[in-house]
């Protein structure tokens, strides 16, 4: 939207139900209602966004970065109502948003690919002759996915049969296209992506490269550009065969081609037809708006870029701040934002979804927004985005921010010896998080969370500034409630999550029952999967407690729950 304004033009927003509240709603020009909170009848129906953009009098659509940004049958229906899609062509779209079909265009345009399948599986036998053929461990991933979803790790053949089922659902709930396909797994790879941009003329240029390695769930966390890890040689390289792969397509406007990079080597993965929510930091360490590029050339212009003066000049780190909580293997965490106060300063930019008092929507990515940091070199970017965290205030949800701490203070990350195992490999950073994370509330308090207030104290004539987490008690002296839950924090909160014990199997978050596998008179054992809970696009499993028999089995497949609901019961 503010790309459209520089431009000279109006813009228009869609919201859902759930998203009356959204910032970008009262930003835009104008508003319309799609319809209710669920995005298959609103944020992916077809009809009613040609309809509303009609009644709008729009002239072009941009699909922004999820939802129907990547469907062709979209692209066709907004060309065929007499509008503009601000995107690649839909014959594009289909020749590389397909995995299989860009993997087979990939082979054809002769850049590397991690050996896997060509065409989507049929059966579970297929899987179980691939990984007899490849090696486990194995991918299975979804044919229209990205983003992680979809995407599953077998390391043994008993893990098949799940890992296939929950792929293939997440899969049809997430992109409408249960198809999968399956590749090797490389083991400890960097995961870095190229940034195309090309016209309606025949011309493209690759703007360098995005390491997003550090992930939880196969989905991204942290990005950076330039890579630390690649050579000006490797970076052309790369730059120029996803260059010659974008042309052999056809492909117009901005798209990113993912890579693995291992040992020296690197992989095509895929290509996201669409813009990315990391393209900030690209734009911050080479001047261009890549939006504003998008909207340009769909307006017929020229590329006025030269591959020559494309060379890195700073860098640049984006934290994704989610609503997840880090100390529960992030799972996304609901709620409303109390005080809401973000960081300034130079080197620092923050795109966000929300405000004060907005409530978080359980339908949808459970990104908050976008915290930027550049400076001349790394080790400056780094120092910014510490200090830009430490400033980034949101009361009243349990976000990323104490992980992003921990990540930027941990000296692997400094070191930028990095991979898509990060986390994995430091189970230190759970510690390290929680030292960051602000403490849980005292038993008994109300279950709002207390907003965080600042207090500047005196003692023996020296000023302190205090942050304070929680209710003051009664004629309780700010200073010392102060320090008495500074010192408590860390041990306070890990104490809470681990001392709920009920009799029962309860859901840790609002979300819909997406699997039962739970049945009445089930004997279990402690931290047996029996349900399945997709909350903000992401599933969840939900573990038995303890051993024991099940009693009823209250929790239906497609209905939705809230958190602290109890899914069964056992018996006695």
């Amino acid at each position: 939207m503010r790309a459209c304004r520089e431009l000279g033009l109006r813009c228009v927003a869609v919201y859902s139900e759930a998203d009356r509240e959204a910032p970008h709603v009262a930003y835009a020009d104008a508003a319309y209602l799609l319809g209710p909170a669920p995005s298959a009848e609103s944020y992916l129906s077809i009809p009613r966004i040609i309809e509303v953009a009609q009644q709008a009098g729009a002239g072009a659509i941009h699909p922004g970065y999820g939802f129907l940004a990547e469907n062709p049958d979209f692209a066709r229906a907004v060309a065929a109502a007499g509008m503009v899609f601000i995107g690649p062509p839909p014959e594009a779209m289909e020749r590389m948003g397909g995995k299989t079909a860009a993997r087979r265009e990939a082979t054809d345009a002769g850049v590397p690919l991690v050996p896997g399948t060509l065409e989507p599986l049929e059966s579970l036998d297929e899987i179980r002759r691939l990984g007899d053929a490849y090696g486990y461990p194995i991918a299975i991933k979804a044919v229209g996915g990205g983003g992680g979803r979809g995407l599953r790790v077998v390391r043994t053949p008993d893990e098949i049969a799940d890992a296939f089922a929950s792929a293939r659902r997440e899969a049809e709930v997430a992109f409408k296209n249960g198809a999968l396909y399956v590749e090797k797994y490389l083991t400890n790879p960097r995961h870095i992506e190229i940034q195309v941009l090309a016209d309606t003329h025949g011309n493209a240029v690759a703007i360098g490269e995005r390491d997003c390695s550090v992930q939880r769930r196969h989905q991204k966390l942290i990005e950076e550009c330039p890579s630390p890890a690649l050579t000006p040689q490797i970076r052309a390289e790369m730059g120029a065969a996803a260059v010659r792969l974008a042309t052999s397509v056809n492909y117009v406007g901005a798209g990113t081609l993912e890579f693995l990079f291992e040992d020296g080597h690197y992989y095509f993965l895929e290509m996201n037809t669409r813009i990315q929510v990391e393209h900030t930091v690209t734009e911050m360490v080479f001047g261009v708006d890549l939006v504003k590029a998008q909207i340009r050339i769909a307006q017929g212009e020229k590329l006025w870029l030269r591959q020559e003066d494309l060379v890195p000049r700073a860098h640049a780190i984006e934290c994704r701040i989610n609503a997840e909580d880090p100390l529960a293997n992030f799972r996304p965490a609901l709620g409303t934002v109390g005080e809401y106060r973000e960081p300034s300063g130079l080197g620092v930019r923050v795109d966000s979804g929300v405000r004060a008092n907005y409530t978080i929507p359980q339908f949808y990515d459970s990104l908050l927004a976008k915290l930027i940091t550049w400076g001349e070199d790394r080790n400056e970017a780094i120092a910014r985005m510490r200090r830009a965290l430490a400033d980034y205030q949101i009361g009243g949800v349990i976000t990323t921010i104490p992980f992003h701490q921990a990540a930027m203070a941990h000296p692997t990350f400094v070191s930028g010896d990095l991979s898509v195992n990060f986390i994995g490999q430091h189970p230190e950073l759970v510690e390290a998080t929680r030292s960051f994370a602000p403490p849980a509330p005292e038993p008994g308090a109300s279950e709002a969370p207390a907003e965080p207030r600042s207090l500047t104290v005196e003692v023996n004539g020296k000023r302190f500034g205090v942050r304070l987490f929680g209710d003051l008690p009664a004629g309780s002296a700010p200073a010392a409630t102060a320090a008495k839950t500074s010192r408590r924090g860390p041990e306070q909160r890990k104490s809470s999550q681990m001392a709920v014990k009920v009799d029962g199997v309860v859901s840790p978050l609002q979300g819909r029952v997406a699997a039962v596998r739970a049945t009445p008179g089930q004997e279990v054992t402690a931290g047996q999967v029996l349900f399945i809970i997709e909350a903000m696009k992401m599933e969840n499993e939900i573990t038995a407690p303890h051993a024991g028999k099940l009693g009823e089995v209250l929790a239906q497949e497609g209905t939705t729950v809230e958190a602290g609901a109890v899914l069964a019961t056992f018996q006695h």
